[in-house]
This record gives structure tokens, C-alpha cells and sequence, in this order.
């Protein structure tokens, strides 16, 4: 339970449906006194509603401290990256480290039969056994944050609100249930970053907005900035260096070992072959079973799959080709695979090298 109006809509349904409810909110910070900011779950605010939720609806409530947990699993990592020119996706390190791996054990711990969660996805039993599907509502669906789920974890996993039309059905839940979240406003972006981003980094790495040169693809520079930490691949406002004659420049390569900003022209930021590792398949036959596959695949959260080939390199590797080039692809981005005609996620896997 985050305190927001999902979680709590799901409990509360759970609790009329006569099931032996258990709340859980973790305590990622410290209370989010210093780093929570407006819009951002797991807040210190939001332990207080899900416990209040957790009274009205007479089932009891447990918050347990995983601050050092996600500081280490989460937070580290994703400065680390961002800092190596990275495009790290922290909200899926969180599902997947913490909330379905610590807090999934801790559930087992309770002597629980299933966790339940308030994501927008589905889960479908299919011919063997389990399968993650998209959300019934493709403007909620969160399944490019889920595909690191495992089979196991799957079959412990519920989602009852994946097959809802819309978020409005939520809320319409929440208002017959009387819960006091019923209009709180949705969570958005990085919940562990405040106000400015490069601030945080700052903090987590001194140092880590040393000046340098932005130079073209040829190395010619053309100006100089206050850190990579400001930067991100396909950027194109704020470069502050113009464009090249009538064409706009974007930040199409970072590197932090010479602290250089690399910017060209948008056809740079062209892509079209992929290299993936991390691999989590969700298929129902072994990964490498086919030389290559032909899949849908996300790479960003806010983009619909785009038709490709996967070609598996080794149990946990693949190279993905694009039929249409993507623009502005970086390392530390997500690919997740879809079924071409259809809902199903056959998992997915971290973008090494694009």
C-alpha cells in the first residue's frame, strides 16, 4: 500500500470480497522528509493515508523500514548510471529488487497465500501456467516497468485492476468504498528525487558536475557546459550553442570519463540494431529455442512497441532490430517484448549498447 488511491482500492476490494487482508508500506526514506516531493509516492504523507485506509477498512497495517534496502539496490545504481551516460529507469530496479523480491518474502513471512498490488497489468492463466499481459487500459498500463517479473513471482502475484477501462473506474471504486484517497492526485516521476535532479546527483556524487566541452561528432567543439548530469540523449533545448546552420543539434553521446557532451544532427540519433542483456523470458518455450523471433518491443515507457527482430545471443542476451529506427535510444534503457497480435509480455531485458 503506497497511499495512493490504487492500493488502497485494492485492498479495499480485497476486504469486501472476504479475504484476509494484511496492508504493507514501505519506508524507502526517511519518511520522505528530506527527498519526497509533491507527486511522488511512498512519501511520509502517504504512510499516514494507507494507515488511515487500512482503519476505515478494519484490517491491519504494518510499515517496514527498507530505506537502506532501496538506497543500496535503487539509488546507488541509478546514479552510477546516470553518471556513466546512462538512461536508468529506476521505478523498475524498485519493482524488481524490492517490492517483488523483499517485500514479496516478507509476504511468505506473513504466511500470506498471494500479494496483491495496485499496478495496472494483467495476469492470465494460459496453457503453462501464468502469463503477464498488458492492462485493459493501454493509457495506464505498466507493464514496460514489469516485465523483470519472474514466473515464480508471478504465480504469488495478483492484479486486480489491470482489467479495468480507465483510471476513472478506480476512482469511482475508491469514492463507493469512502476511502479518503478517492481524488488524491496520481504519483508521478522519481519518487527519491527532489525538486532538481542534478542536485540530487550532486549530493550522491561530488563531483559529478565537473565542466567540459560539447563538441560535434567530429570532436570540434563548439561550447562548454557544467556537467553531463544536466544532459540526456536526444536532447535538444538548453544546449545553449545554437544549431548548425538551420538545423537543430541533439545530444546524440555522453561520456563522463572525458566529460564531453556529444551533439549532432537528429538523423544521428537514428537506431536500429539493439544489444540487450539481462534477459527476463517470460515465453513459453526456452529463450534460445529460435534463432529470432518476430516481436513487438518498448523501449520507452510513453511510446506504443514498434514491430522487431529478437535474436538471442545466449540465455540472457539478445540483439533486437528495429524495422523503423527509433530516435534517441541510450544504454540503461528497458526493451520489453510483446507478442506481435496481441497482449502478452514476454519479458524483456536492459539496453547495453544501441
Amino acid at each position: 500500500m503506497s497511499g495512493g488511491v490504487d492500493s488502497s482500492v485494492v485492498a479495499a476490494m480485497l476486504k469486501e470480497e472476504g479475504y484476509d487482508v494484511i496492508g504493507v508500506t514501505l519506508q524507502l526514506y526517511d519518511h520522505g522528509a528530506a527527498l519526497a516531493k509533491k507527486g511522488a509516492c511512498c512519501a511520509g504523507q502517504d504512510i499516514h493515508d494507507a494507515r488511515r485506509v487500512a482503519e476505515a477498512m478494519n484490517f491491519p497495517h504494518y510499515v517496514l523500514d527498507y530505506e537502506n534496502t532501496f538506497r543500496e539496490a535503487v539509488i546507488e545504481e541509478f546514479a552510477d548510471a546516470y553518471l556513466a551516460g546512462a538512461t536508468p529507469v529506476p521505478c523498475i530496479r524498485c519493482n524488481e529488487r524490492v517490492k517483488f523480491k523483499d517485500l514479496l518474502e516478507t509476504a511468505r513471512d506473513l504466511d500470506a497465500d498471494c500479494m496483491a498490488t495496485g499496478h495496472y497489468i494483467q495476469r492470465k492463466l494460459g496453457a503453462h501456467g501464468p502469463e503477464l499481459h498488458s492492462a485493459a487500459d493501454p493509457m495506464r498500463d505498466q507493464s514496460y516497468f514489469l516485465f523483470s517479473t519472474t514466473p515464480e513471482q508471478l504465480a504469488f502475484l495478483r492484479f486486480p485492476l489491470g482489467h479495468l477501462p480507465s483510471k476513472a473506474e478506480t476512482r469511482k471504486l475508491a469514492a463507493r468504498f469512502g476511502l479518503i484517497v478517492a481524488d488524491k492526485p496520481d504519483s508521478q516521476d522519481i519518487c527519491f528525487v527532489p525538486t532538481e535532479l542534478c542536485e540530487r546527483h550532486r549530493k550522491l556524487r561530488p563531483g559529478a558536475a565537473d565542466p567540459g566541452e560539447i563538441v560535434d561528432l567530429a570532436g570540434k567543439v563548439l561550447g562548454h557546459h557544467k556537467g553531463v548530469i544536466h544532459y540526456t540523449i536526444g536532447q535538444r533545448r538548453g544546449l545553449g550553442i545554437g544549431g548548425l546552420g538551420d538545423h537543430p543539434l541533439y545530444v546524440v553521446k555522453l561520456d563522463p570519463d572525458t566529460r564531453r557532451v556529444i551533439v549532432g544532427p537528429k538523423e544521428a540519433l537514428a537506431t536500429r540494431l539493439l544489444r540487450v542483456a539481462e534477459i527476463n523470458w517470460l515465453g513459453d518455450e526456452p529463450f534460445e529455442s529460435h534463432p529470432e523471433r518476430e516481436v513487438s518491443v518498448r523501449i520507452r515507457s510513453t511510446r506504443a512497441p514498434r514491430p522487431a527482430i529478437l535474436r538471442p545471443l545466449s540465455a540472457t542476451t539478445a540483439e533486437v532490430e528495429l524495422i523503423e529506427p527509433e530516435e534517441g535510444v541510450s544504454p540503461g534503457q528497458a526493451c520489453v517484448f510483446y507478442e506481435t497480435e496481441g497482449s502478452r509480455i514476454f519479458g524483456g531485458g536492459w539496453i547495453v549498447t544501441a
